[in-house]
């Protein structure tokens, strides 16, 4: 066990969480840094590192690095608010320095293809910025640079899959038509451990790729003849990135300021332009043809790997309450009791959301959700991983699983736009004829707009809680 150890960031992510089982199976000895180490409880091996930590914050860093000789930067801010590019270049400065220091021989880096130009989106001049950054230390950086990642789970999939199956005429703007070149997150994996193995005499930028090149138009109509779906395409001359971030936002699990953001990226071309780095591997990359069909057969099981939304940057960083005064925290607490075993009640609250709904007036938290993305947030359709597990750090419609301790309790975090934090918790004890169910809503609120909102909307939630716990029991009741 003396062997450096790798460490991953971006373990909670798209791409991170499906390169961690690969680097393991491998038999790599990895080191992850992760903000909440419980999101990666039952993922990570019992060989693999697990420390809690931000690239932010300088101090964390140190014994993360220790006795690292390659890194995987994984790490983005594509969901966070207008003050993106400033925090991924503090975090850039901070792991940059900090290998130095520590002595890291290699950094892998997934950026974005897109020529540099004065007119570069946000979003692409900040994943080249992070690489000029990691360079600028004089730690070897390997800089993969890839387009539309194709994948279930994945953004732009996720993004198409729900255009064509919910639109059969769509009017499509100038951005649809600009040529990128998609490869499947198969791909991009085999090129990230690859990249270990590289020899490298300093840095290096790789542009990869699939072997098509192709628009979103092109990857609409693909996907619409592989699902036999027949779909019509207006083609309007300007429809500009924030209007149809809103567009996105109310068609789309994607929100309208990643829609807006992914749309403001898409404007520009995105294909590969130096071919020769790919020569250094032994991949042939899969057509996109290909790629959608792997990416329809793990849809059709419902749930993937890993998916975008469960990022916990995909919000955006957490709101940083340091030096808000809260007031009184306000609690909501109700309790029944069943004649049902503790594990049988606990499965029950498991499988709250998503498309098994809450329990109670659905058509209520729709609206919820439409309310939150009016204001930018992230609203109720990001739905649920898998239909029947929850694990720490998942993302379940507007909340995050914060808590999972089976049989015995199940904590949320909510992350639509509010006035203060609120956290909706489920407890279960045993009785000796069946078990207990208590219920807590809990809110923090921030001035009297926190308490204005609460007591505004106390009826409604005195309504809906209610109804749901009521459901709870219902459920868990029924005989099987």
């Amino acid at each position: 066990m003396s062997e450096p150890r790798i460490l991953l960031t971006g373990a909670t992510g798209y791409v991170g969480g499906r390169l961690l089982p690969l680097l393991e199976r491998e038999g790599r000895l990895v080191r992850c840094l992760v903000r909440r180490p419980g999101s990666l409880v039952g993922r990570a091996g019992t060989h693999t590192d697990v420390v809690g930590g931000d690239l932010l914050d300088r101090a964390c860093l140190d014994p993360a690095l220790r006795g690292v000789e390659t890194a995987y930067y994984l790490v983005h801010s594509m969901g966070a608010r207008d003050d993106f590019e400033e925090r991924d270049r503090q975090a850039a400065r901070n792991f940059a320095e900090t290998a130095r220091v520590a002595g890291v021989r290699r950094i892998i880096y997934l950026g974005g293809l897109g020529e540099d130009r004065p007119d570069l989106s946000p979003h692409l001049r900040s994943r080249h910025e992070v690489g000029n950054i990691l360079r600028a230390s004089g730690v070897p950086v390997l800089e993969l640079r890839a387009s539309i990642i194709i994948g279930s789970g994945s953004l732009s999939f996720e993004m198409i899959r729900a255009l064509v199956e919910r639109l059969p005429v769509m009017i499509t703007p100038r951005w649809v038509r600009v040529p990128a070149q998609p490869i499947a997150i198969d791909d991009v994996l085999a090129y990230l451990v690859g990249s270990l193995e590289v020899p490298m005499a300093g840095s290096t930028i790789i542009e990869i790729g699939g072997p098509d090149v192709m628009s979103y138009a092109d990857l609409m109509r693909e996907y619409a003849r592989q699902r036999g779906l027949r779909r019509w395409m207006i083609p309007v001359p300007v429809l500009t990135p924030r209007l149809s971030g809103l567009w996105l936002g109310l068609v789309t699990p994607l929100y309208a300021r990643v829609g807006r953001k992914l749309v403001d990226s898409i404007r520009h071309p995105t294909v590969v332009r130096d071919p020769s780095g790919m020569k250094l591997f032994a991949i042939q990359p899969m057509g996109v043809r290909e790629a959608i069909a792997r990416a329809l057969r793990n849809e059709d099981q419902e749930f993937a790997a890993t998916r975008w939304s469960d990022a916990l940057s995909a919000t955006g960083h957490a709101p940083s309450w340091g030096g808000v005064r809260f007031g009184n925290r306000l609690v909501d607490s109700r309790a029944v009791t069943v004649p049902v075993d503790a594990a049988r009640v606990f499965a029950v609250i498991e499988r709250i959301g998503g498309d098994n709904g809450w329990y109670y007036a659905d058509w209520l938290w729709a609206l919820r959700g439409w309310l939150d993305l009016l204001v930018g947030g992230v609203g109720m359709r990001r739905g649920r991983r898998h239909p029947t597990e929850l694990r720490e750090g998942d993302t379940l419609d507007c909340w995050r699983v914060e808590k999972v301790e089976r049989p015995y309790r199940l904590r949320l975090r909510a992350e639509m736009r509010l006035p203060g934090r609120a956290w909706l918790e489920f407890e279960v004890e045993p009785t000796i004829n069946g078990a207990r169910i208590r219920q807590i809503a809990t809110f923090d609120p921030v001035g009297l707009l926190g308490l204005a909102y609460w007591y505004g909307v106390w009826p409604l939630h005195k309504l809906v809680f209610a109804g749901m716990l009521r459901g709870v029991a219902r459920a868990a009741s029924v005989t099987e």
